[in-house]
């Protein structure tokens, strides 16, 4: 199995003394003394009440592990249409063991492909039993990570206050046209982080002596006309709508 994502991309940062400019390391102290505790003297320990620990050696976490951490074994079989997609979380590449699995990792591969289903198994990473789904992907399968039940929070206790309201049935229509007019196929390279970029640009000034550039200014307006919102929108792509009843709303 091997990791789908890569943060080599990213921008990383190390701290720094702001008196000398030096990098600081980061260490392990002992809070009675005061003093740093060596990596062999260090133990995880499990709080039970206030300053009540107890400790959970090495050993005993290796022994908790499943029996096989190279054996997928299949739970069940759902259908990928009603996976909620909020328990994704990090993908891996699946390709079989050996050349003597070859056969069954591609009939099995495209076996769920034609059921369009994808296979929920357990596995081991990083010393943790995790839950994973695994579906056909290409010449190979995916597996991705699925979150805990108990990390998910729900969503009736966000959407709770939430009131249904009435809305033009014509401004419906121009929206429905407009996501018509710039509806595309999924394609990640379109994909812009415009945070990083930012971080890179100020970098770069910085090390060439430059003035970092400056954030783009917040719109002004605090009120628009949706409608006309909509109806400019449609203009530039080219489609004539109705003039239906502007409706003023605040943005965000």
């Amino acid at each position: 199995m091997c990791r789908g994502t890569s943060e080599s991309s990213k921008i990383h940062f190390r701290i720094l003394n702001r008196k000398d400019g030096l990098p600081v390391k980061s260490a392990y102290v002992d809070e009675g003394t005061g003093e740093p505790v060596d990596a062999e003297d260090q133990v995880k320990g499990f709080e039970t009440d206030k300053n009540d620990f107890i400790q959970i050696e090495p050993n005993e976490i290796k022994a908790l592990k499943l029996t096989s951490e190279h054996t997928l074994e299949i739970g069940e079989f759902v259908p990928l249409a009603e996976i909620d997609t909020r328990y994704l979380e990090k993908p891996y590449y699946l390709i079989p063991a050996d050349e003597a699995s070859v056969e069954a990792f591609n009939v099995i591969r495209e076996a769920m492909k034609n059921k369009r289903v994808g296979a929920r198994s357990c596995v081991v990473l990083y010393q943790r039993g995790r839950e994973v789904l695994i579906q056909p992907f290409g010449k190979g399968m995916l597996s991705t990570e699925l979150r805990d039940r108990n990390e998910m929070v729900s969503e009736a206790s966000v959407f709770e206050g939430l009131q249904r309201q009435d809305y033009d049935p014509e401004l419906l229509e121009i929206a429905g046209l407009l996501i018509g007019k710039k509806a595309t196929k999924f394609d990640p390279s379109k994909f812009e982080n415009t945070y990083e970029n930012a971080l890179i640009a100020m970098i770069d000034a910085k090390r060439k002596g430059k003035k970092p550039p400056t954030a783009a200014p917040r719109p002004r307006e605090n009120v628009v006309d949706l409608a006309d919102v909509l109806r400019k929108s449609l203009a530039k792509e080219g489609i004539s709508g109705k003039s239906p009843a502007g409706r003023r709303r605040k943005s965000a």
